[in-house]
């Protein structure tokens, strides 16, 4: 890679990992799935009359929008809400690696290598002491919702494999039309009208801000970019700059939010990078012809928040 793309993997990594403690400080001004709807409505908007019609078929942008938008997102960010610390959610969020090539052998029909195996147990190692860590200093529900999030992100990875969208930010933009109303609504629902409408009415420009950073840094340009880098570098070469982004999470959770890091978090963290950079880089063995495409794409292609 030239000098000026290795600095543009980097940079997505870093407006990734910083998205979590944006949404740390995003969740102070707005109820997490009203957040999370406006993330949505301001990413789709106005980008979508831009970006030109859908290149794939509407049933996968749906199925990702829902598996993705509304369950992925709903979930981290009421994990988040309830107490989970951003840096933690970043270094969490990455066992979605393992929830894919779980689903991949088992909706696929893929054979995983034995050093897959073997990461996917190295990463749940990690993901055990990373709830030891947590339940020793905060409830565990958040970590459980976040831990059910990277399981719904893993969903979306095998949709959008089996969608295999040729352009990625034209495919994340209408992916982004599908979960406003169903977040809007469960917002109305669960979180009620009130709450939702304090939030909006007591606006201020932090809180825009935090949306404006989730939508168009995280989203637009975060998917923008990695998807002109996959254009023009194999998916093998692009996919471990991707394990930068719980580095930057929880580097900038410590910075602004004196988040701490304690040494059963740094275990966790070894164990979770180095077990997903197993899961995720090494490819398995197709079953047949039909699910050997785009592989060991998927991590490189979905890897925000």
């Amino acid at each position: 890679m030239r000098p000026a793309h290795v600095f543009l993997a980097v940079l997505v990594a870093a407006v990734w990992g910083v998205n979590f403690t944006v949404i740390e400080v995003g969740l102070d001004h707005f109820p997490p799935l009203l957040f999370s709807a406006l993330r949505f409505l301001v990413a789709a908007l106005p980008a979508v009359f831009l970006v030109g019609p859908p290149k794939v078929a509407w049933k996968w942008i749906v199925g990702v929008g829902l598996a993705l938008g509304v369950a992925k997102f709903g979930l981290l960010f009421i994990g988040m809400d309830v107490g989970m610390p951003g840096g933690l959610s970043s270094l969490v969020l990455q066992v979605q690696a393992v929830f894919t090539a779980l689903f991949a052998v088992v909706l696929l029909g893929e054979r995983p290598t034995r050093v897959r195996v073997a990461g996917m147990a190295v990463a749940l190692a990690g993901i055990g002491v990373a709830a030891v860590d947590e339940g020793a200093s905060g409830p565990l529900t958040g970590f459980a919702l976040v831990v059910a999030a990277a399981a719904c992100w893993g969903v979306s990875n095998i949709l959008t494999r089996k969608a295999s969208p040729p352009d990625s930010l034209n495919f994340m933009i209408w992916v982004s039309t599908v979960p406003v109303l169903p977040l809007l609504a469960l917002s109305l629902l669960l979180e009620g009208w009130s709450a939702d409408l304090e939030a909006l009415r007591s606006l201020d420009w932090p809180g825009a801000g935090t949306v404006l950073y989730v939508a168009w840094g995280a989203t637009v340009f975060g998917f923008g970019a990695w998807g002109w880098l996959l254009h023009r570098h194999p998916a093998s070469t692009v996919a471990p700059f991707s394990l930068l982004v719980p580095v930057f999470g929880m580097t900038s959770a410590a910075l602004f939010l004196d988040e701490s890091i304690t040494p059963l978090r740094w275990c966790a963290a070894a164990l979770l990078v180095g077990g997903v950079a197993l899961t995720s880089l090494t490819p398995g063995s197709p079953r047949g012809t039909g699910n050997s495409a785009s592989n060991h794409d998927e991590p490189a292609r979905v890897n925000s928040a």
